[in-house]
């Protein structure tokens, strides 16, 4: 999750919260990739979760990034909760979760250096203390009991409210980990094509990438378990956006809908405010309860964007956001399947044309049976399989037609970065049921066998 946000001066117009968000529109020469990965970390011994600090510790692999890998620090409280180096940025989830937010980069081909990069370096310290990383998208056995609580403000409060809100927003924050990536707009018409279908894609993601079929030690009889626990978080801030595909949707109705979101916190010297289910158009009023006469400033707003969790969402850029984490191929894939999508118009407007006759009940429907049955999905007489099949053809073409090359111009394009999702749709199984194939077969329904096998 993000770090505080920085830099905004006081909102003196309503107008300014739309503005915010335009302001991110860039000319296609200036269209980045930011990719994002959580991983779980766990002691090699004992096979639980590690601790914030101890020997073998979140503490531990931070501080060895730090000084032997020359990550400046972030501290917050006294307490180091997170690193940065060169744009990027590594943060820790509320369950010790590790996250690497990468830095900006022009290709796939930079994306994969750097989680490969990241993940030497995360492996270096981490054979040192005695822990390891794995990366599904759900904790396969640990229960909620089992996580431990990292020392950031943000985390208590949400952790206070979320009973309040649904049903499973503790197992999101503590047992999920996923991986997004984030990509610019040049334009309001750009970024409302692109959100659009982004949302009524996403489930083909979710699908392509489902890696959490275990929850508490069994299966779950789903192929995507954290994209389940999304459905019953707080229905006022997930979901998949009906009204992104009214008719007049931009960056102004992007800011209402916001503004009606209820808030979590304030973030004033270092210290997180409670700010549970109060109002932004209140706080807009110099009506917040929490800050009496106080109004907001850009970095209020920038922080409040923070706390939106729909299945891709904008800010100063688009984030997509429907994936399990999973092995470092598919950490690779998915920015590859997105980009080949977005970046290049050809694809982005052959992709709208298969989503754009889908009704909100289609576009919600393919989300549950995502989630459910993955590449097996039919809804409404649309099949997952081929669905998927056909939209990772548009996005290896939008890659082929980029034509960015890598290995200093060896290797002619991006394309071979979808290879293990094109596995995935020759074969029909995703990592998911290649996860249940080892738990009936040579795991003989030992769970515990996954760290040895699936670890970074």
């Amino acid at each position: 999750m993000s770090i505080p946000q920085s830099g905004g001066g006081p909102i003196e117009r309503h107008e300014q919260l739309a503005e915010y968000l335009a302001s991110g529109c860039k000319p296609r020469d200036e269209w980045r990739i930011g990719t994002e990965h959580e991983k779980f970390g766990y002691c090699k011994d004992t096979l639980k979760p590690i601790p914030y600090q101890g020997e073998r510790s979140v503490l531990a692999v931070l501080e060895g990034l730090r000084d032997l890998h020359d990550w400046a620090p972030l501290e917050e409280g006294g307490k180091l909760i997170g690193l940065t180096k060169d744009g990027a940025n590594v943060s820790l989830e509320p369950g010790g979760q590790l996250e690497l937010s990468g830095a900006p980069l022009e290709n796939i081909h930079e994306t994969c250096d750097e989680v490969n990069a990241h993940l030497r370096d995360v492996k270096d310290i981490a054979d040192k203390v005695g822990v390891g990383f794995i990366g599904l998208g759900a904790a396969p056995i640990w229960s909620h009991e089992d996580m431990p609580r990292m020392p950031k403000g943000r985390y208590k409060l949400m952790t206070d409210y979320m009973d309040r809100v649904g049903t499973m927003g503790k197992s999101m924050m503590y047992r999920t980990c996923t991986v997004q990536v984030n990509l610019d707009f040049g334009s309001e018409a750009d970024m409302v094509r692109k959100l659009r279908v982004a949302l009524a894609l996403q489930p083909v993601a979710t699908a392509l990438f489902a890696n959490s079929p275990f929850f508490d030690g069994k299966p779950t009889g789903l192929k995507s378990w954290r994209a389940r626990v999304w459905r019953d978080l707080d229905e006022a801030r997930t979901g998949m956006l009906p009204f992104v595909f009214d008719e007049g949707f931009g960056f102004e109705a992007w800011a209402d809908y916001a503004l009606d979101v209820p808030m979590y916190f304030v973030y004033r010297d270092g210290k997180y405010i409670d700010a549970l289910g109060q109002s932004f158009r209140d706080f807009m009023k110099g009506e917040l309860p929490a800050l009496p006469g106080e109004k907001p400033t850009l970095s209020d707003w920038a922080d409040h964007l923070t706390t939106i969790f729909p299945e891709a969402r904008i800010k100063k850029y688009l984030e997509m956001r429907g994936a399990d984490g999973g092995p470092w191929r598919r950490l690779c894939a998915l920015p590859a399947f997105w980009v080949g999508l977005m970046y290049d118009q050809s694809s982005l407007d052959a992709a709208w044309d298969i989503v754009k006759d889908w009704d909100a009940e289609t576009r919600e429907a393919l989300r549950v049976a995502a989630s459910e049955k993955a590449l097996q999905a039919n809804v409404m007489g649309i099949s997952m399989h081929d669905l998927a099949r056909e939209v990772l053809d548009l996005s290896e073409a939008g890659l082929r037609a980029r034509g960015r090359a890598g290995a200093n111009g060896m290797i002619p394009d991006e394309t071979h970065f979808l290879n293990a999702l094109k596995e995935s749709v020759e074969s029909g199984k995703v990592p998911a049921d290649e996860l249940l194939d080892h738990y009936e077969d040579d795991w003989n329904g030992d769970l515990s066998k996954i760290y040895a096998q699936y670890s970074y």
